[in-house]
């Protein structure tokens, strides 16, 4: 199979496994797409680029917040405060700014999932309607180092997970141990800083 969105290469993890041949493929190549899957669910985001600009339609969070998926740029911002599907207010750039401020949390590079209104400017807000349009590049422009090193971590864990179908793996050094395909600890220490963080 191929690897569909995929936060490492076949070629990584397999270097990461010391595995030469190519017997395995397809089970590493359904590893690697199993680890990227959990590692979008654990944070509530994905690392990919969705390629080209498309529009997606939001709630506003209050009257000055709406929270967006991840983007890497944006092309528009259109609004409908008449409720009817026209989405007949383009905001101009002066109109808001994007969060969070800079592209950064905590030091980390990150896209901008946010959009905080300024100026007179105020989002539409009734029964968590999709009253904001926002037409961007969604996703990541590259994936980060952290979640790539995390991904060949796991995928390497779910891959070894086949060799203890009932859960108990068996080491000449370290004896007996339990095993399961749950996010490793470590790689939840990687990915941990990646996790959506609402704005306020």
């Amino acid at each position: 199979m191929a690897i569909t969105n995929g936060y490492t290469s076949l070629t990584e993890v397999k270097a990461a496994l010391r595995i030469t041949d190519t017997i395995d493929d397809s089970l590493l190549e359904m590893a690697i797409e199993s680890a990227s899957r959990l590692l979008d669910s654990y944070t509530a985001r994905s690392f990919y680029t969705q390629g080209s600009a498309t529009a997606r339609y939001f709630a506003a969070d209050n009257d000055f917040i709406c929270q967006i998926d991840d983007a890497t740029s944006i092309t528009e911002i259109a609004t409908d405060f008449s409720a009817d599907g026209s989405y007949d207010t383009i905001w101009a750039t002066t109109d808001y700014e994007l969060l969070p401020l800079n592209g950064r949390i905590d030091g980390l590079a990150v896209p901008f999932n946010g959009i905080r209104a300024i100026q007179d400017f105020t989002f539409p807000y009734l029964n968590g309607e999709g009253l904001v349009k926002v037409t961007a590049v969604w996703g990541w422009a590259a994936v980060p180092i952290a979640i790539k090193q995390a991904c060949i971590i796991q995928a390497s864990r779910i891959f070894k997970r086949l060799d203890s179908p009932l859960g108990v793996l068996s080491s000449p050094d370290l004896g007996f141990m339990r095993v399961g395909s749950k996010l490793d600890p470590d790689v939840a220490q990687l990915v941990d800083p990646y996790k959506i963080v609402k704005f306020a």
